[in-house]
């Protein structure tokens, strides 16, 4: 099977409306009114992981994008945000978690305070907290993030971190490498204050990963990129996808790039049938989605975006993702040969029980946000819907 980088989009779409709710996705039929589905909510609920910033990563976790980078020290994250959210509700994302890249301490103590968390509307996706993916991880994995600014905890263990990072009062997610002294007792008390505790750019082996999720870590920063690879005597991070060490009752959810760049179709396709409902989609998006090729910043590093790829400038370093989420789905879609339920669900319901919100987002049960989107054949992206709302409609271009 031949793929585009982001699924194909040739045949003619005709309209169609998802409703996913805990296990179940319904397919209604399209010869019903627009009215009729607005009124029963019949459609998708869609949070984003990241613009890396990471789709509620579907890790759309954001690290940035449309020439908006959260890892800058500036008096003007905010703006920055709205930005980034408002030019998301085309690609169907309702919620995201913008993400900081390792930076120095000046910029956590900068940036942290000047993002809300808050729910979406017509101005904007939903920013359900921030994902802060290091400092503490390996120099060997940093991939894109710059050495220098790489940090242990090794002495003052959690309250090395707090001093890092200044509050952790909006934090969702904090991504950490599992082998560093002292990460045990880290995670725990990050988890004591409702974080989700993330493991990747590591060399962490499966023992030492299995150790952090008893210690309460619960999601894995883009399954396969910056850790060691599958190996059979040492299966390291990817082995927790099949741990019989898990802890009764937990889920270990995984972050997948499904750009067609970071991530094979095969690989996809080896985890999805590994561990089907612990998938979740990330853009890892950074701040050139949306521009034109070129330069451009990631945190304190340039990067240069050539065709659908993004480099660390002067290296072959891959850098972080272009995608949107909507690209996403469609090439997880076509890559794994999956349901379209299965791979609506890794972008919304998935996502939201990594975070704990599944009341409230990735599901429409009763008392839920009325969040949604129209999709269409081909799933491109119709109309985005927040607590009832029509905040985009391609209709309206």
């Amino acid at each position: 099977m031949s793929l585009s980088p982001w699924g194909s989009q040739s045949k003619q779409p005709t309209s169609m409306f998802w409703s996913v709710g805990g296990n179940r996705s319904t397919r209604r039929k399209p010869t019903q009114t627009r009215r009729e589905h607005t009124n029963s909510l019949q459609m998708l609920t869609w949070v984003g992981f990241e613009p890396r910033t990471p789709a509620l990563q579907g890790r759309s976790a954001l690290t940035r994008g449309f020439g908006v980078d959260f890892s800058q020290e500036t008096d003007e994250a905010g703006d920055g945000i709205s930005l980034v959210a408002r030019n998301i509700l085309p690609h169907g994302v309702t919620s995201f978690c913008p993400t900081i890249v390792t930076s120095p301490s000046s910029v956590y103590h900068k940036v942290l305070p000047q993002i809300s968390v808050e729910d979406g509307g017509s101005w904007g996706a939903g920013v359900l907290g921030i994902h802060l993916e290091g400092p503490y991880i390996s120099a060997e994995k940093k991939g894109a993030h710059p050495e220098h600014c790489l940090r242990s905890f090794s002495k003052g263990g959690f309250s090395e971190l707090l001093d890092t990072y200044g509050t952790l009062d909006k934090v969702s997610i904090v991504t950490l490498a599992p082998e560093m002294e002292k990460s045990g007792e880290v995670i725990e008390e990050l988890v004591k204050c409702g974080i989700c505790v993330s493991v990747g750019h590591s060399v962490a082996n499966l023992s030492q990963a299995e150790d952090a999720v008893k210690s309460g870590a619960s999601f894995i920063t883009h399954l396969f990129n910056a850790m060691l690879p599958f190996h059979h005597r040492d299966p390291g991070i990817v082995g927790l996808l099949t741990s019989d060490q898990i802890p009764a009752g937990r889920t270990v959810y995984y972050g997948m790039i499904a750009d067609g760049i970071h991530t094979n179709p095969a690989a996809l396709r080896i985890a999805h049938r590994a561990h089907p409902r612990g998938l979740v989609l990330v853009t890892d998006a950074i701040t050139a989605m949306g521009l034109r090729p070129g330069r451009h910043t990631l945190g304190q590093q340039e990067i240069l975006i050539d065709g659908f790829n993004a480099y660390v400038a002067g290296t072959h370093t891959l850098a972080g993702s272009i995608a949107t989420m909507d690209m996403c789905v469609r090439h997880f879609h076509e890559a794994t040969g999956c349901t379209v339920e299965e791979a609506l669900e890794a972008a919304s319901l998935h996502p939201a029980q990594l975070l704990g919100v599944q009341h409230r987002k990735g599901t429409l049960d009763f008392g839920a946000d009325a969040d949604f989107i129209q999709l269409d054949d081909s799933l491109n992206v119709k109309a985005t819907y927040i607590a009832g709302e029509e905040v985009y409609s391609s209709l309206a271009m």
